[in-house]
């Protein structure tokens, strides 16, 4: 069963966690039926991405088997078989669109958008697990993409408008965290070799540079969502203090990638970095009260 986990890689639904964004900001977190709905277009998302990671995984077997960690993974160690591959492959597309149809029937996604955004998601994988991926830049912008499609999901599975400020803050976010990856490849190439082809068209300096704009921006866009009209009238003027949270964050992940090379994967910051989950539980509470006890 473990390594059947490991094909799904359920450790990287933490990042579907930002189909719940628009219910979260609108302050609707416990309307019970919003609330469902969110869970469901989250589980449908994680079901989607679990079959991209399935046929990432299955063409990059060869590749994957060169790698000092990648090789431990089920079809490159040969733990789980290709056929296997391929059937459950095909059984998480057939349960993605009886979900969807489940969804609309029981919590009215949007008919149109919701399915387009997941259909948009799948396509645009399949073109980067083909070809994308080996494109420099391209394949940092499909991620980043990838998290805005996530917040759209949310919001067209809720019916909750999502802000502008909010959807240029997540794909910037996203973009940090990928080019945080790509440097740590890097920096692992110099020793083990290159594993991606895309890194041909990177190198440190331009990874750090690239880092600095990005997290920039990524600050600009969260302190002109605090200072929006709308949020404000929301949450009131102290929002603009979680400000003070997200820096430390991003400040924490440069520290991290910068001095500690120890971002190659993203998603193991968020589960091992202390002070990284202290911050988003503390600017998490924060929310909680400016929303639910100002």
């Amino acid at each position: 069963m473990t390594k059947y986990l490991k094909l799904l890689r359920v450790e990287q639904w933490v990042k579907n966690l930002f189909v719940f964004t628009a219910l979260f900001f609108s302050g609707n977190f416990l309307h019970t039926n919003l609330f469902l709905g969110s869970f469901f277009a989250f589980i449908i998302f994680s079901l989607t991405a679990s079959s991209i990671y399935i046929l990432n995984d299955y063409l990059d077997i060869e590749a994957d088997k060169k790698h000092p960690e990648k090789c431990k993974r089920p079809l490159a160690s040969g733990a789980i078989s290709k056929t296997k591959a391929r059937v459950l492959f095909a059984l998480l597309i057939v349960l993605v669109v009886i979900s969807i149809a489940l969804g609309h029937s029981y919590f009215h996604f949007n008919l149109f958008k919701f399915p387009a955004i997941i259909l948009f998601y799948f396509l645009m994988n399949i073109a980067y697990s083909f070809r994308l991926k080996h494109v420099a830049i391209v394949d940092i912008c499909i991620i980043a993409i990838g998290f805005v499609l996530r917040v759209l999901a949310g919001g067209y599975a809720t019916g909750i408008p999502i802000s502008q400020w909010a959807v240029l803050l997540t794909f910037v976010l996203a973009l940090v965290l990928a080019i945080g990856k790509r440097r740590g490849e890097l920096i692992n190439a110099s020793i083990s070799g290159k594993t991606r082809k895309a890194l041909d068209g990177y190198n440190v300096l331009f990874a750090d540079v690239s880092l600095s704009i990005s997290v920039t921006l990524g600050i600009i866009s969260y302190l002109m969502f605090t200072l929006t009209p709308e949020i404000q009238d929301k949450f009131g003027q102290k929002v603009f203090y979680t400000v003070i949270f997200v820096v430390f964050a991003f400040l924490r992940y440069l520290q991290q990638t910068l001095v500690y090379n120890r971002t190659e994967s993203p998603t193991k910051i968020v589960y091992k970095d202390r002070y990284i989950q202290a911050t988003i539980v503390i600017w998490v509470f924060s929310f909680l009260l400016l929303i639910y006890y100002k």
